[in-house]
């Protein structure tokens, strides 16, 4: 009686036991199939450094074409591509990845132009470009060059003391010319005082800081280029000439602005804004927190932008043009219209703030499907190489740069680099940290070893 009892005790036990180990099974396989199927990540850092950014979702959803990105590796290195690739996919069905080893199918390789190992290729329809760099920006941007048709040629306007693309210090603008080209732009520089017309192969022009005023040819040649459809970034600095730097009054160009809506005065903006003085930023330098609606800035909401040594805007519509604000400097900022002093005085500025910074406008040529466009700003230094890289400056540019190409689908904010983390410690707390993990821990768990052992005795 008893053996039997413990008989079905055992197998009750036992069926119990199954079934858990089966529910477990189940779970752990329904799960799996989940996970396989609905793949989620998420990106707890705090620049959101393992994710990939707006811009990139937002071209990647607006494809209409399958996409298909080849990475081209040593099999034994697929991993590298996929932690990279896997986020494409992830963001959209058009996206279709491959992995292929080029020493195992050389064929292929030699067909898709392969001559290292390491890189990706994106096809898109009948058009096959390599990504510049194996990373977000080169990934994205060659599919951007893929469904464009290409890249766009921005021309530096050179020969009157601009910042020029080619010069990697700190008043050039090398760096400017490296985040174009990661957005699938080429860019070259052109003299219009050798010959006053704008090649047919600019897709925009970029005139940064003239510090000598423009024969009126050369004006003529920008005029024509733009009430034709063209596409012109002006970035003009306030006629200063203190401490050694001198600034012409540039009137040709400035009138040809005016003419166009925008104003440029003759003036220096500056700004004790808290925000930048919490940023070790002077006063020189007015600091932007808050955009109007147009689609250049619209994107940039919470991001700041500092612009050395501004000069203020005036804008109003014209008879062909249509000018709208792009940011002002806070109600706290001054402009001074003493230019020629060896010192700028605060406290003897002569106007009061806010104060338009930049501005965009389109030109009617009459033409459908051939608008001329214009962004004009008060300082061309935040475009340089000392200041692009200033937080939300770069965007900023980048974002000037698709309106006036008509790739609006493409402003955004771009993958943020890195934060730097590392912890600086000074002598005296490198000292304490030595002593506390060298003597004072260990001493600690000695003492209590020494007392748990007299207590025992």
């Amino acid at each position: 009686m008893a053996s039997g009892w413990m008989k079905a005790r055992q197998t009750k036990y036992a069926a119990y036991a199954t079934v858990y180990i089966l529910v477990i099974i189940a779970v752990l396989a329904a799960a799996n199939f989940l996970a396989n199927r609905y793949d989620k990540t998420y990106d707890s850092t705090s620049n959101k450094r393992y994710s990939l950014s707006e811009q990139t979702a937002k071209i990647v959803h607006g494809l209409k074409t399958p996409v298909t990105i080849t990475y081209w590796d040593h099999a034994s290195s697929f991993q590298t591509g996929k932690d990279l690739l896997d986020q494409y996919a992830r963001l959209s069905r058009n996206i279709h990845v491959d992995y292929v080893d080029p020493f195992k199918k050389p064929q292929l390789a030699r067909v898709a132009g392969i001559k290292n190992i390491g890189t990706a290729t994106v096809d898109y329809g009948t058009k096959h470009e390599e990504a510049r760099t194996f990373d977000e920006e080169g990934i994205t941007g060659a599919i951007v060059r893929a469904e464009k048709g290409g890249a766009k040629n921005v021309c530096f306007v050179q020969g009157s003391g601009e910042h020029s693309p080619d010069e990697s210090g700190p008043d050039g603008m090398s760096q400017a010319k490296d985040l174009l080209q990661g957005e699938s732009y080429t860019s070259k520089t052109i003299n219009l005082l050798q010959t006053a017309q704008i090649p047919s192969d600019c897709n925009s022009i970029v005139v940064a800081g003239p510090t000598t005023d423009y024969a009126q040819p050369e004006v003529d040649a920008i005029r024509k280029y733009v009430e034709k459809g063209g596409r012109a970034l002006f970035l003009l600095d306030p006629p200063l000439k203190v401490q050694g730097r001198s600034v012409s009054d540039n009137t040709p160009l400035t009138d040809l602005l005016a003419s166009w809506g925008v104003t440029a005065d003759k003036d220096l903006v500056l700004d004790n804004n808290p925000i930048g003085q919490l940023a070790g930023i002077g006063p020189e330098v007015p600091l932007v927190t808050t955009y109007e609606s147009h689609a250049i800035v619209q994107p940039m909401k919470g991001e700041a932008t500092g612009f050395p040594l501004s000069r203020s805007l005036e804008t109003k519509n014209g008879n062909k043009t249509s000018v709208e604000k792009l940011f002002s400097t806070s109600a706290d900022s001054v402009a001074t219209t003493d230019l020629n002093g060896h010192e700028i005085d605060m406290a003897k500025a002569q106007k009061k703030g806010p104060f338009t910074l930049a501005a965009a406008g389109t030109y009617d040529t009459g033409s459908e499907n051939s608008q001329g466009r214009f962004v004009v700003v008060g300082s061309s230094t935040w475009a340089s190489n000392r200041f692009v890289r200033f937080n939300g400056n770069r965007d900023l540019l980048l974002n000037m740069m698709n309106w006036l190409n008509g790739d609006v689908d493409l402003i955004s904010i771009r993958p943020k680099p890195p934060e730097d983390r590392r912890v600086t410690l000074n002598r005296a707390q490198m000292i304490w940290i030595r002593t506390f993990s060298q003597f004072l821990l260990p001493g600690i768990v000695i003492l209590a070893g020494v007392m748990v052992w007299v207590k025992r005795r």
